[in-house]
């Protein structure tokens, strides 16, 4: 870290709004340049007093309790990504004239000289996978980096780590776009848009603002979603550095300056000397891992970005061949009498669970939780021809036993009022009721799962271990 980084914290009254992963990460990384800062947070309880006892032995003050009232002095406020820009103590900020930043704006501002270019992927679904596939394809071809922003460790404690990186890949979700005003990327993805998180954001065209944010200044290409027009919607209002080129992506034939898939394998028209007339093998479909659509779709936007960085094909292969997907992604867990049990958990809206159920037919779909506001109709009229049967369990599964009413009438539900430890098993074995030999058994809530379980990792879990118990039944 060079001086001037330094002397620009030096003294600085910084407020950190939360007292969770990327704000204790944040708090601690400045009051080491010398800042006073100051965690607040309107939790309390003995976890909370145990992280406020490790900040005060840092120098660091924390307010428990207390997450609206400004700290007096403050000149920056630095938050966790969750908290909504409605909070009361942004209000009060922006009256007494103080900027409020996220931790991955912090993190662009303690970048040093030499530092690692970043490439840079959002999206509302599929942004982990394809981050964790280009720090795939950048690690075969040689290069040092690592896959941070939304996932794994703090994007401040990287950046300001001893560790030297050749580039990141880094995954940014809107709300850490929201409050990163200076970020811009050598390249960058969206990978796709659909309503999420829109009572955080306000509207649709908030959150997709906040996610164009990530072309801003791109040097090299703007990667979009053919298939998705509001995507090279935000390519288009960018401003971007002289040169810099978008770049799209289909899953059908590529034309000039896109990738796409010809006969089998991933190819690419736009990083070739001859756009109009060449196309350069990058790999097969096979070495995609799964080969669903929605898959091939992020692996070809993991391609772009590692072609604009200028990797070889070979790597793209090799990368693409090495990569496992975390758990809950369109994990397969067993086959059970000729039928397939696959566990998509992390399918927590509608937008993720239709790319999942296009991957298969015929499926009995196992889905319901917390819609989040969500409503199913568009879902189920894409899905209905795929259905052999629908296993419902959560709170709000009366929404989607509804849209399958109106739009799939003939297929069987199977409406489980259970939210007991017990419920996911009753649901496999459910579906296994519905299936026949050849099919899928899908989890793929198209909801949260917070009525019933910790997280969506903990409900996959309880679905895995069904399906192996079912297992144990016919072995």
């Amino acid at each position: 870290m060079g001086s001037r980084q330094v002397s620009d914290w030096q003294g600085r009254n910084v407020t950190v709004a939360g007292l969770g992963v990327s704000g204790i990460s944040a708090a601690r990384a400045l009051a080491g340049l010398g800042a006073k800062v100051t965690v607040v947070d309107g939790g309390s309880g003995d976890a909370h007093e145990a992280r406020a006892a490790e900040m005060a032995q840092l120098g660091i003050a924390v307010r428990l309790g207390d997450a609206e009232t400004l700290p007096a002095g403050t000149d920056l406020v630095v938050t966790s990504p969750g908290w909504k820009p409605s909070s009361p103590l942004f209000a009060a900020a922006a009256v007494a004239g103080v900027d409020v930043v996220g931790d991955v704006e912090i993190a662009w501002r303690l970048r040093g000289p030499d530092a690692a270019p970043w490439l840079a992927i959002t999206g509302t679904n599929g942004k982990t996978t394809t981050t964790r596939m280009l720090a795939s394809i950048l690690t075969a071809a040689g290069l040092r980096t690592a896959a941070i922003g939304n996932i794994g460790t703090p994007i401040v404690d990287v950046v300001l780590g001893d560790e030297p990186y050749d580039v990141l890949a880094v995954e940014l979700s809107s709300y850490q776009l929201h409050w990163a005003p200076s970020l811009r990327a050598h390249s960058a993805a969206v990978l796709n848009l659909a309503p999420d998180h829109l009572d955080w954001h306000g509207s649709m065209a908030a959150y997709a603002a906040d996610k164009g944010r990530i072309y801003e200044g791109n040097t090299v290409a703007c990667v979009y979603n053919v298939a998705d027009p509001a995507t090279e919607e935000l390519v288009r209002a960018a401003d971007v550095e002289e040169g810099c080129r978008a770049v799209g992506f289909t899953l059908g034939t590529p034309g000039p300056s896109q990738l796409g898939v010809v006969e089998g394998l991933l190819v690419d028209r736009a990083f070739v000397a001859d756009r109009q007339k060449q196309a350069q093998e990058l790999a097969e479909v096979a070495d995609v891992n799964p080969p669903a659509p929605h898959n091939i779709a992020n692996a070809l936007a993991a391609a772009a970005l590692a072609r604009a960085f200028g990797v070889e094909p070979a790597a793209v292969r090799d990368g693409l061949r090495a990569f496992r997907p975390d758990p809950h992604r369109i994990e397969h867990v067993a086959d059970v009498a000729g039928v397939a049990y696959v566990d998509d958990s992390k399918a927590t809206n509608t937008h993720a669970a239709e790319a999942s159920l296009a991957a298969y037919e015929p499926i009995v779909w196992i889905a319901g939780g917390l819609a989040k506001g969500a409503t199913f109709d568009e879902l189920v009229t894409a899905s209905a021809k795929r259905l052999r049967g629908v296993v419902l369990i959560g709170a709000d599964r009366a929404l989607i036993r509804e849209a399958l009413a109106r739009h799939a009438p003939e297929v069987p539900v199977v409406d489980l009022e259970r939210t007991d430890t017990g419920a996911m098993s009753a649901a496999v074995r459910e579906a296994a009721s519905l299936a026949r030999p050849g099919d899928t058994v899908l989890l793929a809530p198209a909801c949260a799962s917070m009525d019933m379980f910790t997280n969506y990792n903990k409900r996959g879990e309880a679905f895995a271990e069904a399906v192996r118990a079912l297992a144990d039944e016919h072995a």
